[in-house]
């Protein structure tokens, strides 16, 4: 048996990226902060016949985040790829880097960097013990060609960045595979007049890629 977590699961890209692997045969758990959103999520898959469960956690609690994930696991007989994407879920002031004060950034830190430690540290032990596993993180392209209107966000993704390559270089030889993928579009709808916009649909293939073809490779950038 095979499963997935997806943590920051919403109803674009990661019900896509559940689907992707939910077809493969991939049992699904769902972690973000909004049980009644995770459970109309469920029922979606599960009328696709994808087994799919609920594991509510806000990743600012990291205790609340590691233990659903130890009970996706329990659920699911492990975990063997995490997603980590709770992009859709910034609640601070998009700020530029002259505007920004320190707690700005701290925000975004604790959101993305802090809280893909906090996950990864939940999961990586096992995969590391069993000698093979798939750790994916998704940012905005801003953590890697940053854009000044939201120089706090793109700080704290790049972050991000920085610490999965880290870690892809520290598993390599592990066969648990560490990757970055950064979304250079609009998903669903444009949020920038004229700015590039893609299906979620589209977009999570290559989530599938990295886990299965491209395990090399450390990052991978999608873009029109």
């Amino acid at each position: 048996m095979t499963s997935i977590a997806i943590i920051g699961a919403g109803p674009q890209l990661g019900l896509a990226i559940a689907r992707t692997f939910g077809s493969q045969g991939f049992d699904v758990a769902l972690v973000s902060r909004n049980p009644e959103n995770l459970d109309a999520l469920v029922g979606t898959l599960s009328a696709e016949g994808i087994t799919a469960a609920a594991f509510p956690a806000d990743v600012l609690d990291r205790d609340a985040l590691t233990q659903a994930l130890k009970d996706a696991a329990a659920e699911f007989g492990g975990i063997d790829v995490l997603e980590y994407s709770p992009v859709a879920g910034l609640t601070t002031t998009m700020v530029t880097p002259t505007e920004a004060e320190p707690a700005h950034v701290q925000h975004e830190m604790e959101f993305q960097l802090y809280g893909a430690i906090a996950a990864t540290r939940a999961v990586l032990p096992a995969m590391r013990e069993a000698g093979t596993g798939t750790l994916l993180y998704t940012t905005g392209a801003g953590s890697i060609d940053p854009v000044p209107q939201v120089g706090n966000v793109n700080a704290a993704a790049a972050a991000l960045r920085n610490w999965v390559l880290n870690l892809h270089k520290e598993l390599d030889g592990t066969g648990v595979q560490a990757a970055h993928v950064g979304i250079d579009v609009s998903i669903g709808t444009p949020a920038v007049p004229g700015f590039p916009t893609a299906q979620p649909e589209e977009i999570s293939p290559v989530y599938w890629e990295l886990h299965t073809t491209r395990r090399d490779e450390a990052e991978l950038v999608f873009s029109l």
